[in-house]
């Protein structure tokens, strides 16, 4: 008798989130608002640079290779102000996660934004959780087709639009757009806008928790960032266990309990917050205050069941704090059954023990406790410390530059008169909206003359805002030290005429073996 292995992957299960009110989903609604206005806005925000200098407030200049944000314009060799934004961005979400858990991904992650985005035009086509799910039931009819359809051609619009925005951040936004628009613009940019709303349409219209189990990363690496002490979202089953329906003298228990002292304080807000066995079935049996309705499964967009306690699925977005909530309002009960919450503020028990025998002293530790550990407190210094660096380099750095690089082939020439001259290549930086002259002189090296090839004088002219290379002789006399030593440090100063900015770089002279 042959068994055969179960597949790989079990085949997905459609989810389909109810619609639910509450503080948690305004929060969301208003994140999501905000950056999508701010993705789709910020490309079409102009900024005056003066001339010969885009006007694009956000820019990422690539045939130029400048990255322009605001007053901020970043060069290819200060790549390292890119860098550090990549590790304070790092740094921030290692932060969040440690102190309030995956909270990056339930509110502000794009896979999110744009699946709620996805789920909220298929809820308006297609009606709430239970229409939804008789839709996706029933057989092939022109109504089910007329539905998928329009609600299919929302999603491509949307995901078009995601694109399209994405390919404004890289060329003049109004150009670029007229350019779109009269099948003119370069093909790339046609690619780029094909990829990127196929992806959008797949991602968050299909796939949506699929790419947030299988495809991130982040739900593996929490595990190493999230402790006892994190507050995350989670279930008081102390609280709610055991489940069941029923009521008989909910109040007069509820007064009970609290009266008793039984009940055990959280936070210090609502003293029945964490209070157990506060209702009684109909044989009289003592119940928890979860009656087992499973509104948080059905409005969770993972399709987990929180109260089975932390799982990696969770993105913590909360709207099943919001849909207990409401329940708890309906029956007469506290809210937070399911709250934001920490792991070790579960009051101590003995094995066999309910809530309500523990100890009516213990108090759980207070918020800022679970905010202000020493993790968290790592992690903002870390994260300010790089922040306050960025910004010191952003204003030391000079107005103009120079690299200079030997030229090594041959490392130096004897000229007719027994002379050593050694060639260089210098680049010049003009940071500037305007062309401006440089002046190139050496440091103190005795006996050496400075030629540049292409100018009478040492004065050469940069256009605006970009580099130029210029190849510069140094000539050495037989009589000067430079020319009978192998190796002689020589530092090259270029100022800026009408500004007095000076800069440097040092390298050898090579004089005879």
């Amino acid at each position: 008798m042959s068994t055969q292995a179960p597949p790989l992957f079990a085949p997905r299960e459609p989810i389909f989130p109810r619609r639910v009110n509450g503080f948690f989903r305004s929060l969301k609604w208003a994140i999501l608002i905000f950056t999508l206005g701010i993705y789709y806005v910020t490309p079409w925000i102009r900024w005056d640079r003066g001339p010969n200098l885009p006007d694009q407030a956000v820019l990422v200049d690539l045939a130029n290779r400048r990255f322009h944000c605001f007053w901020i314009e970043i060069w290819p060799h200060e790549f390292y102000f890119v860098a550090g934004l990549l590790i304070m961005a790092g740094l921030g979400l290692f932060l969040f996660t440690s102190a309030l858990g995956r909270v990056w991904c339930g509110y502000a992650c794009p896979q999110t934004v744009w699946s709620d985005l996805f789920m909220t035009v298929e809820r308006w086509i297609e009606g709430d959780r239970n229409a939804r799910i008789r839709l996706h039931k029933a057989p092939i009819s022109l109504r089910k087709a007329r539905l998928r359809g329009a609600k299919w051609a929302v999603w491509l619009l949307i995901a078009m639009a995601t694109g399209g925005a994405w390919v404004f951040y890289f060329a003049d936004a109004p150009t670029l757009a007229r350019d779109l628009v009269r099948l003119e613009a370069a093909p790339a940019a046609y690619a780029t806008i094909a990829v990127l709303t196929a992806t959008t349409f797949l991602f968050g219209g299909f796939m949506r928790e699929q790419v947030c189990i299988y495809m991130c990363p982040w739900p593996r690496i929490q595990g190493a960032m999230v402790d006892p002490g994190t507050l995350t979202v989670g279930y008081r089953r102390w609280r709610g266990e055991p489940r069941g329906k029923g009521g008989v003298k909910r109040a007069q228990a509820a007064a009970e309990a609290v009266g008793s002292g039984e009940a055990v304080a959280r936070y210090g807000a609502a003293l029945d917050k964490d209070s157990a066995g506060a209702r009684q079935s109909r044989s009289g049996e003592a119940l928890g205050d979860c009656i087992d309705c499973n509104a948080c499964v059905a409005v969770c967009p993972m399709g987990i069941d929180i109260r089975e306690g932390q799982q990696m699925e969770c993105i913590t977005c909360a709207l099943c704090i919001d849909a207990c909530d409401d329940v708890m309002d309906k029956i007469g009960r506290p809210r937070g059954l399911i709250d934001y919450l920490a792991l070790d503020d579960e009051p101590p028990t003995r094995p066999g023990e309910s809530a309500a025998m523990a100890d009516p002293n213990w108090r759980p530790k207070p918020l800022w406790q679970h905010v202000f550990r020493p993790r968290t407190v790592f992690y903002t210094l870390a994260w300010a410390a790089i922040g306050v660096a960025l910004v010191v380099a952003l204003f030391v750095r000079p107005e103009i530059d120079m690299t200079v690089a030997p030229v090594r082939n041959p490392t130096f020439v004897t000229l007719s008169d027994g002379s050593i001259r050694n060639a260089y290549d210098i680049r010049l930086r003009n940071k500037h909206g305007e062309a401006r002259d440089f002046r190139l002189s050496l440091g103190a090296a005795a006996g050496v003359k400075l030629a540049l090839e292409g100018y009478v004088g040492t004065t050469v002219a940069v256009p605006p805002d970009s580099t130029q290379r210029q190849r510069v002789y140094v000539i050495a006399p037989p009589e000067a030290p430079a020319a009978a030593r192998a190796r002689s440090d020589l530092r090259f100063w270029v100022e800026d005429v009408s500004s007095g900015a000076r800069a440097h770089g040092d390298t050898i002279f090579n004089g005879k073996e």
